[in-house]
């Protein structure tokens, strides 16, 4: 009869091998759980639910800020004294139908209210000439808000009896009626900005640091090139002050880049979900380009001037519409997450995952 001990002497059944030691045990938990955490599942198991909440994280904040737009401070210019009876109606008129508070600030001269929403500080000039009321709204500072203040400004003059004169002082571009075409390109130097990066650490992960920020600079002033001449060039969307466009579009995804770069030396493989929750979630919705920032839910439009998508749409913005008023705060931001990210970057260069591997000097003979 054949004898179907195992090596050590242990039976077995035929085919099988010895079940015996630590090979003959279950695994307990703690090894299973090892074990899956080391296989290729985990990281997608991780991926399906990370995947799943951004899904509805991204439907959630662009609703949240965009889909209801709800005024609730308006900046507002008065030439003259705000208490002249018709100008006082309609004021209150204006605030009971908006229900929410227009900002009144009171200036001696028109041509220094206009001077303020030139400089955005104001979003309309109201006024009063002989029995009338004139509003002038300011398409360019903020289609929503124009908009709103100009149905509103026709219906309480009507309700109250006062002649009211609308007209648009800082009208859009013809080819951007909605003005929107700002906050796409705005939208596309930001995206496109922490993919080419992705790009780099999956197909160039052998790119030292200081190899990896310089082919960032290089893609940032090709893409925001692209995107100037496809908008004002190709399409006529825009008429943009190129160079200037060009470069704010150029800084965007510069910076864009470094902050996934940055995120990737901090976290490694999970960098894109700080990267994404930081510039798509809480920067695209609160940069005041969709929507501007008077509409947008409260406190939104301040954290949204602080973070990059809202430094390039204000920057942007201030080029197109009204050069010769740029101000630094925007370019501030932007530079101010460069810095931060490549700093950080390079002190944590040795923990990004990628660079070329140092060759190992052959061992001397016995």
């Amino acid at each position: 009869m054949a004898d179907h001990r195992g090596p050590s002497g242990d039976s077995g059944p035929p085919g099988e091998p010895a079940r015996h030691g630590a090979h003959g045990r279950p695994r307990t938990v703690a090894e299973k759980w090892a074990a899956f955490k080391a296989s290729p599942h985990f990281p997608a198991v991780v991926l399906v639910f990370i995947v799943a909440a951004a899904a509805g994280l991204f439907a959630g904040s662009y609703t949240y800020a965009m889909a209801n737009p709800t005024p609730r401070s308006i900046p507002t210019a008065v030439v003259g004294s705000p208490g002249v009876p018709q100008v006082k109606a309609f004021t209150l008129g204006m605030e009971k139908a908006l229900k929410a508070s227009l900002q009144v600030t009171q200036y001696a001269t028109y041509g220094r209210a206009r001077r303020a929403v030139d400089e955005q500080e104001e979003f309309a000039i109201l006024g009063a000439r002989g029995k009338s009321v004139e509003l002038d709204v300011s398409g360019a500072s903020g289609a929503t808000v124009a908009q709103l203040l100009a149905e509103s400004g026709a219906k309480v003059g009507r309700a109250i009896g006062v002649d009211v004169r609308i007209r648009d002082i800082k009208p859009l571009q013809k080819g951007d009626p909605r003005g929107l075409a700002l906050f796409y390109i705005s939208l596309a130097a930001v995206i496109i900005g922490f993919v080419g990066a992705i790009q780099l650490s999956v197909h160039a992960r052998a790119l030292e640091p200081a190899e990896r920020i310089a082919f960032t600079v290089v893609y940032a002033l090709l893409g925001g090139f692209c995107i100037a001449a496809v908008v004002d060039w190709w399409l006529g969307a825009l008429r943009l002050p190129f160079v200037e466009s060009w470069l704010i579009l150029a800084l965007t995804m510069f910076t864009s880049g470094m902050v996934f770069t940055m995120f990737n030396a901090l976290m490694g493989r999970w960098a894109m979900i700080p990267t994404w929750g930081l510039m798509v979630l809480l920067g695209n919705p609160s940069s005041g380009g969709a929507v501007s920032w008077p509409l947008l839910p409260s406190g939104l439009g301040h954290i949204g001037r602080w973070l990059p998508p809202g430094g390039s749409v204000n920057a942007q913005h201030t080029a197109v519409y009204f050069g010769g008023h740029q101000h630094t705060f925007p370019f501030l931001v932007l530079a101010g997450w460069l810095v931060v990210s490549c700093t950080v970057f390079w002190i944590l260069r040795h923990r990004h995952p990628g660079g070329r591997e140092t060759a190992q000097a052959p061992a001397a003979d016995a």
